[in-house]
């Protein structure tokens, strides 16, 4: 009886250690699956965070070349901005530099004009004769008695030097500066034979006398109808009186 317990416990023994054995692989197995599951999660999830850190990378390597071109850009347009500022500023000096070389020479070719039309305006002022009448004196100083008193006011009255030898010739064919002289035929009287030489009273009372106030009347004369000593010497000179 003994013998037969003896020969039970050792098979449910065995059979015990059977089951717990087969327990352990199955239990081994599923941990050896698990841990190559593990394994493979941890691998998937490793290559996903290398896969995320490369796109993080080249986020940001596609970033600072971003980041690169915009500054770029802008220093491009900075620089365009500069030189298109110095370009502007250059084209508005030369263009005022231009006008004003434009305005001073408007400014010298009128002056010029003006020079010009006053040396003209003198040329005729002056009248020269278109007849020889000799040298230009260079002062009244050459002359004495009446012509240098005549001298003297045709400088007064406004003519020039120049002009003295048309007045000299003039004077010396109506009456050789005698303001004495009378023209019993016609009734000039004086040194410029004013007709009649009553006229000459308008400059002064002495008129029949007084050389000075007979040579003032004269001038105004000449003045007034000929602008000239010079042109009423070539008139008298033409039709042989002024």
């Amino acid at each position: 009886m003994n013998r037969l317990w003896s020969r039970v416990g050792i098979r449910v023994a065995s059979v015990g250690l059977l089951v717990v054995g087969t327990i352990g692989g199955v239990y081994l197995g599923q941990s050896r699956d698990v841990q190559q599951q593990g394994a493979q999660a941890q691998l998937v999830v490793q290559a996903d965070v290398s896969t995320e850190f490369d796109e993080m990378s080249l986020l940001k390597e596609r970033h600072s070349q971003h980041a690169a071109a915009r500054a770029y850009q802008r220093a491009a347009e900075g620089d365009a901005a500069s030189k298109v500022a110095t370009d502007a500023k250059s084209a508005a000096s030369k263009a005022l530099t231009q006008q004003t070389k434009a305005i001073e020479k408007k400014e010298a070719e009128e002056k010029a004009a003006e020079e010009a039309a006053a040396k003209s305006s003198s040329s005729s002022s002056s009248g020269s004769s278109t007849t020889e009448v000799g040298p230009i004196p260079s002062s009244c100083s050459e002359f004495s008695g009446n012509r240098a008193t005549g001298c003297a006011l045709m400088l007064d009255a406004g003519f020039g030097i120049d002009q003295f030898p048309c007045l000299n010739k003039l004077f010396n064919r109506e009456s050789g500066w005698n303001e004495k002289a009378s023209n019993t035929s016609s009734g000039a009287y004086g040194i410029p034979q004013a007709l009649p030489g009553s006229k000459m009273a308008s400059v002064a009372s002495d008129w029949e006398t007084n050389a000075a106030t007979q040579i003032k009347w004269g001038l105004g004369y000449i003045e007034g109808r000929y602008d000239t000593p010079c042109g009423a010497w070539d008139h008298s000179e033409s039709v042989g009186w002024y």
